[in-house]
């Protein structure tokens, strides 16, 4: 596996990963919306310099020919004011999924020509379609306008070889529902897949993390015969303690599940929780508390587990490991190299 921390050789090398991790060069050009001769060339590259000879050594003067015809141009355009907060990997999946093939470099291009290289960009021509037009914002549109400008979550690099290698979990604080009281979830997300478990309670305790796992996670992983090796949270109290006096250590301990902890005061290192979590408030608390007001936790409950069953089964995925594919996708490719591995030890 190629790893880099150039953000403009990356989708390069998730190209080369994700044909390695699946074994089928076509199936992942297909994925990222790129060629197999780009493929061969970047592989070319790749043999006789390292990942590093990914980086262009020259800018030509570009080719008018080699430009996306003028309808895909338009509905990259048009996607980029409808959904502002979608970045360019994004983009890319979701038109790929309409029947429009461009690549995220590709969207990148065409934002640069018509100047909405960047959110604040976007936002500003969503905002100048408003007043120009009258239209009606859709919720994601009220979602991007209210969203912070500044993204200051940061996400460690975590190693996990395969599903079940890894699993992060966290709570999150929901908010104070009128009649019920104080709202947390309790958050689980395979690291290598990205597949998200999330269930609310009105406390946070070592019986609702436990919970968890045993009614939502566990139950998965044992239905896709994938064990599940070890689980990563941060320090707060509903996670740590004696073995012999708590219910999540205890949990962990009898499922024989390896549980390891976040540096003290670097909440960052259980980065994958964090980056869901925001994911969570943005697509979906921000905008079902504008549609809907709730009197009960299970009401509540029922539409997060429908925005869940999108999230993991339909919504695409910008992460180094799914490149373009959904959670579930990339945990049924995943199950085969646990397969492999598995064998190996035998």
């Amino acid at each position: 596996m190629l790893h880099t921390n150039n953000p403009i050789i990356k989708h390069k090398a998730g190209l080369l990963n994700l044909a390695e991790e699946l074994g089928n060069v076509s199936k992942a050009c297909k994925i990222m919306g790129v060629s197999r001769d780009t493929f061969y060339r970047y592989q070319e590259l790749v043999e006789q310099g390292g990942i590093d000879s990914l980086v262009n050594q020259s800018r030509r003067a570009p080719n008018i020919k080699n430009r996306v015809d003028e309808s895909t141009e338009k509905a990259v355009v048009s996607y980029a004011i409808e959904f502002p907060a979608h970045g360019q990997a994004r983009t890319s999946n979701e038109l790929r999924k309409k029947g429009i093939f461009v690549s995220g470099s590709g969207v990148r291009s065409i934002w640069l020509r018509n100047n909405l290289e960047n959110f604040k960009k976007r936002l500003a021509a969503l905002e100048a379609k408003v007043a120009s037009e009258g239209i009606i914002l859709s919720e994601e549109q009220v979602a991007a306008l209210e969203k912070k400008k500044q993204d200051d979550e940061v996400c460690g690099e975590i190693e996990t070889h395969h599903p079940g290698y890894l699993g992060s979990q966290d709570t999150f604080y929901v908010g104070n529902l009128k009649g019920v009281g104080r709202i947390y979830q309790q958050t689980f997300v395979d690291t290598h897949s990205k597949v998200a478990f999330a269930k609310l309670y009105t406390t946070k305790t070592p019986i609702t993390s436990a919970d968890l796992l045993n009614d939502r996670v566990l139950p998965f992983f044992e239905a896709h015969q994938l064990p599940l090796l070890r689980i990563l949270t941060d320090r707060g109290t509903e996670y740590c303690g004696k073995v012999e006096q708590h219910d999540y250590q205890l949990y962990l301990a009898i499922n024989d599940i390896d549980h390891t902890k976040t540096k003290a005061r670097h909440p960052q290192t259980n980065g994958i929780c964090e980056r869901f979590h925001k994911t969570i408030l943005n697509e979906f608390y921000q905008v079902t508390f504008r549609k809907k007001l709730y009197s009960s936790l299970e009401e509540l409950q029922k539409d997060l587990d429908e925005w869940l069953d999108y999230y993991n089964n339909v919504r695409t995925h910008q992460g180094k490991v799914c490149c373009g594919r959904t959670p579930i996708e990339t945990l049924l490719d995943g199950k085969k190299i646990w397969a492999e591995k598995n064998l190996a030890q035998i």
